[in-house]
């Protein structure tokens, strides 16, 4: 993508005012995406994003650029620009840079571009045929498909020069169920961090069956209870609480600056014994999986709770510094525009002992949120509100009547200590979470867990 001498130049460039750290980044992305819409192509559109990206350090202070003319002249004088912002004593030069060996636990098998558009529609066309044959009352399907291709160069001062392609695809399909002038939508969209065998292994009509049916759940609902009552977090998307009301506040983003309800907490009780938490950016071929960062340091498995106990951090090189703990392979970024921070991967509670069985019946009267919907947190302090996108009252033990309207509020803190079962029925989700550096695709999960109490917010049915 570089010449190794024009790495080096741009490199020396970066550091000439005094910066005691410059990284490169290149990117290389190949992009596609179809939508349709009641069975009938509506879009299709693709492209190519290349870009270079240049970071600077001094001490806490960080410097960011970027350019799409990769021509060495231009590199060097984009790299003095950012390197103005800076004054001391000039580093020495580097040399040598040598290129690394990278581990591959992501096989790509079937490149998106051998692939024909005629079959990426076929797929879809048969989601939309499976949705819209589920039940005359869904009445509408949006399915979009979508795959890119990026291929990454990153290297810095410290010696780092390592390349990477990376690969992933998604199928997103909603359905509209339709009573009178009442609408409701169901979705799912599963996705995958590799080549295009995964969609030719998918079982696409059931997931479109599953948008339909929830639609057609939706629809039918009644207005959720309004008030304090135990509630049950389905497995899979559930984890997206976790992530958003703690994962955030676990980043360095947040921790370095004292921002967060976890910062000084290490070692120290935040949550239920029953619950440990990891970040894992090295599950193959899983959606928020990646060999390496977006500051070419390999990703790892990060204890982040262990039994209640706080036990780690989601690190960037920047938070690092000021943290003076070591990186935990957690710098992401969308794309050369974006310097990178500490980010989420795939985070999920780990598995349980309990039944689903068991944590329904244990409930007399309260609320299961199967699917959770958007939501919003505050990272300083943890406090947060989730919409329940699909929900069910239970009573005396089972799953009794679907609701609507349910919203969750709570403290993220306090709901990790609230957490008296945890179900052994890990499932993972798949999003894309926007922060600092831009959207990225991410993965949440857990088993079913109960809370013991939260405020649900609701309405009576007018």
């Amino acid at each position: 993508m570089l010449s190794q001498k024009t790495i080096e130049k741009v490199l020396n460039a970066a550091i000439e005012t005094g910066g005691d750290f410059a990284e490169i980044f290149v990117e290389d992305k190949t992009s596609s995406s179809l939508t349709m819409i009641g069975g009938i192509l509506e879009k299709a559109v693709s492209g190519r994003d290349f870009g270079v990206g240049i970071r600077i350090f001094k001490g806490y202070f960080s410097v960011y650029a970027y350019t799409n003319d990769d021509s060495e002249e231009n590199l060097i004088k984009v790299a003095r620009s950012a390197a103005g912002a800076i004054t001391g004593q000039k580093q020495d030069s580097i040399m040598g840079l040598r290129k690394s060996a990278m581990r591959n636990a992501h096989e790509i098998k079937t490149m998106p571009d051998s692939v024909s558009k005629k079959q990426r529609i076929n797929w879809m066309r048969r989601a939309h045929e499976a949705a819209r044959g589920y039940d005359p009352v869904v009445t509408q399907t949006n399915i979009a498909f979508s795959d890119y291709v990026q291929n990454v160069l990153i290297a810095n001062t410290e010696g780092i020069f390592v390349e990477d392609i990376r690969s992933r695809n998604r199928l997103a399909i909603s359905a509209m169920a339709t009573s009178g002038s009442q609408k409701e939508t169901g979705f799912v969209g599963p996705g995958y961090f590799g080549g295009l065998e995964y969609m030719e292994e998918l079982d696409i009509e059931a997931y479109a069956r599953e948008a339909a049916r929830s639609a057609k759940i939706i629809l039918s609902a009644s207005f959720a209870p309004s008030g304090k009552f135990p509630v049950i977090i389905d497995n899979g998307f559930g984890g997206v609480l976790f992530h958003e009301a703690c994962g955030h506040g676990l980043e360095a983003t947040s921790v370095a600056y004292k921002n967060s309800i976890f910062a000084d907490r290490l070692g120290k009780m935040v949550a239920s014994p029953l619950v440990t938490a990891y970040d894992d950016g090295t599950m193959p071929n899983t959606w928020g999986s990646l060999n390496l960062d977006d500051e070419g340091m390999a990703t790892q498995k990060n204890l982040l709770i262990e039994n209640g106990i706080l036990k780690g951090y989601l690190i960037d090189k920047l938070g690092s510094r000021r943290m003076e703990m070591v990186p935990t392979g957690s710098g992401r970024r969308e794309s050369y525009r974006y310097a990178p921070t500490s980010r989420m991967n795939n985070t999920y509670i780990a598995t349980g002992k309990s039944t689903p069985e068991e944590i329904i019946a244990s409930i007399e009267f309260g609320v299961f949120a199967k699917y959770m919907g958007g939501g919003s947190v505050n990272p300083a302090t943890g406090d947060y509100n989730f919409n329940v996108r699909e929900g069910y009252v239970i009573r005396q033990g089972k799953i009794a009547e679907a609701i609507k309207g349910a919203t969750l509020i709570g403290n993220g803190m306090d709901t990790l200590q609230k957490i008296d079962m945890v179900g052994n029925n890990l499932k993972h989700e798949i999003g894309m979470c926007g922060s600092s550096s831009g959207t990225i695709p991410v993965t949440v999960g857990q088993p079913m867990l109960r809370v013991s109490e939260l405020t649900v917010g609701g309405r009576k049915e007018e």
